[in-house]
């Protein structure tokens, strides 16, 4: 029972450290509160049900590709057009996109819920030091743990990397010494796909559904994660979406059965306690300049 709370907690962690990296990332080099975030989740579970019947891996990278020419359109041509403008426009914008998004996918591929057939292997458990534990969590866990483990080393150990983090310290300065802003804005809408994509195949493999309105959940669960972890600053944000999720692993496993229903108003309650003490987030970053 502890290893399997442990594994599910862990991954449920690092699940939404990867949906507040995807959040985070976007508001640190452009300013940019992207609400549309979850339809290019929403892109990546639709590959997920269009490929259903192929290989799993083939639907994985498909549902990556999916997630990152959406993210790419619409910084083209939704985002690209307002480079410089307010934070308040951008957010607007993104709303704009959020909500074409799911009316295009509610009118033409996904008017109804669509179910997504669970991968037999996902539904295995295996023993681990005398518990079972789920296939399916422990995939959560290496693939999130491993996405993580490649983030951390783009950041830190890349070119890119370091030309991301200057973005976000300050663009116009980075510009000024020799960063390419278009290259690192639509970089890093690439990863942000590629983040959503991955959260997208653990999602569609917990629910075993896809609808239109799906992306909403994981994209506040990022926000939030976000707001708690720091805006400013990608680790903060990491930090904060973990925390969330394995308060909520922890609330589902401690909880009554009769109070399971009120787990969220628990959690959110808790996160405005340590808001009112560290409004700025746990580990708050420099303050982001908008291009």
């Amino acid at each position: 029972m502890i290893v399997d709370y442990i594994i599910s907690a862990l991954g449920l962690g690092a699940l939404y450290a990867l949906l507040t990296i995807g959040v985070a990332l976007l508001f640190g080099v452009l300013g940019l509160m992207n609400f549309a975030y979850g339809e290019i989740i929403l892109a990546a579970a639709f590959a997920l049900y269009f490929f259903r019947d192929a290989p799993w891996l083939f639907a994985v990278v498909m549902a990556v590709v999916f997630a990152v020419a959406v993210a790419l359109l619409s910084e083209r041509l939704a985002f690209h057009p307002l480079r410089g403008a307010d934070p308040v426009t951008l957010m607007i914008a993104s709303f704009a996109v959020s909500l074409a998004l799911q009316s295009v996918a509610r009118m033409t591929v996904l008017p109804r819920t669509q179910g997504v057939p669970p991968q037999d292997f996902l539904a295995q458990r295996v023993d681990i030091l005398g518990a079972r534990v789920s296939v399916r969590d422990l995939v959560t866990l290496v693939l999130c743990g491993l996405v993580l483990a490649a983030v951390a080393y783009l950041m830190g150990r890349t070119s890119l990397g370091v030309q991301l983090r200057a973005a976000a310290e300050d663009f116009q300065m980075a510009e000024s010494l020799g960063v390419k802003g278009n290259r690192v804005i639509a970089s890093a809408f690439v990863i942000a796909g590629v983040l959503a994509a991955v959260g997208a195949v653990v999602l569609v493999a917990r629910q075993g559904a896809v609808s239109a309105e799906m992306g909403l959940q994981p994209m506040l669960i990022g926000v939030i994660g976000a707001v708690l972890g720091g805006m400013s600053s990608l680790r903060g944000a990491a930090l904060g979406g973990f925390i969330l999720g394995v308060g909520t692993a922890t609330l589902e496993a401690l909880l009554p059965s009769d109070l399971i229903a009120f787990r969220d108003a628990f959690l959110f309650t808790a996160l405005i306690g340590v808001l009112v003490v560290r409004p700025q987030g746990l580990l708050s970053g420099s303050k982001v300049r908008v291009s």
